[in-house]
């Protein structure tokens, strides 16, 4: 194997930058041409594929988002559109692709094999930290920093002015930035999608809090949570507490931007050597993740089908320090 290629698919999360330079570098390194795909699949398609250099990935570590960007494409997901995806690889005689990218990704790369088996090695860059195969992914410990930043700003004006403020993060299908963040901040209540909640339990913990003369609460809600986003849970909690100046944060896409935080650097770095490496072993259609500090392979067909959610451990924790 000679030439391979690197893509970013789906949302983008601080870190992907990271990882191309590994992916770069330890390629350069071992003698391999590397040519970069923008926008994605949709990049593939359209065959906007380019030599990509050492002196690219120069000062990029530091950067969020992505330097080859991202697209979504619903072309990818026709037989028609592989075919020109597959036309386009060839046509630049790339031999192997490192997929960097979430569940989306890794299912495209999947099928996309099995039709023209090109070898593909996944690199899991998701802020959500919702695959199977590694403990963290790329951009998640980023954006749980960015939000218990915001969280913190957002306790100093709760505490001045004698408020109940709802904060909502991201994860739709996914808890890990929700329970993180909310733990991390020390919030009152955490509601997120893998656990079901009952309103009048959260309604029950803040009126603790006002017994023990608390004079503001924080609660943290994951946009995906069975109870609605903040707005709605917001709402029916408000009647309760007359007392408090009810107030509404969406933290939002503030999340998945910035530069990304020594940990993701690291493991960026990491997994898109490791990547590399994967691929000019004869590995294919697996992702490299992190488990236990090692560096392990996953098939896509466990990564996309098998869930990786919050411990025990750590719902049971929430729910302990979580007085009120």
């Amino acid at each position: 194997m000679k030439r391979i290629a690197v893509f970013t698919s789906g949302g983008d999360a601080p870190g992907m930058n990271a990882a191309v330079r590994s992916v770069m570098r330890s390629a350069s390194k071992l003698g391999l041409h590397v040519f970069r795909i923008n926008r994605g699949y949709q990049g593939m398609i359209e065959g906007d594929i380019q030599r990509l250099e050492n002196l690219d990935v120069k000062n990029i570590i530091h950067r969020g988002g992505t330097i080859l960007k991202t697209a979504r494409s619903n072309d990818f997901r026709t037989k028609e559109g592989r075919q020109q995806a597959a036309d386009s690889l060839m046509s630049f005689d790339i031999e192997g692709v490192i997929a960097i990218g979430g569940n989306g990704t890794f299912t495209g790369a999947k099928i996309f094999h099995e039709e023209h088996h090109i070898p593909f090695i996944g690199v899991p860059g998701t802020i959500d930290n919702d695959l199977y195969g590694t403990d963290f992914t790329i951009g998640f410990d980023t954006a749980i920093n960015t939000a218990i930043d915001a969280i913190d700003k957002i306790r100093d004006t709760a505490d001045s002015h004698n408020r109940l403020f709802f904060i909502e993060v991201m994860g739709r299908h996914s808890g890990f930035i929700g329970l993180y963040t909310g733990l991390g901040s020390g919030s009152s209540g955490i509601l997120i999608p893998e656990k079901a909640h009952d309103t009048e339990a959260l309604i029950n913990v803040l009126k603790k809090g006002i017994k023990r003369k608390k004079l503001f609460s924080l609660v943290v809600v994951a946009e995906g949570d069975e109870s609605g986003g903040a707005m709605k849970i917001a709402e029916r909690v408000k009647k309760e507490f007359p007392q408090y100046e009810t107030k509404v944060t969406i933290i939002g896409h503030l999340q998945r931007g910035g530069s990304p935080t020594c940990m993701d650097r690291i493991l960026a770095s990491r997994l898109g050597h490791a990547a590399v490496k994967a691929l000019i072993s004869g590995e294919t259609n697996k992702m490299v993740g992190q488990i236990n500090n090692k560096i392990k392979l996953t098939p896509f067909e466990d990564c996309i089908s098998k869930e990786n959610r919050p411990s025990k451990d750590l719902l049971e924790l929430a729910e302990i320090l979580a007085l009120g």
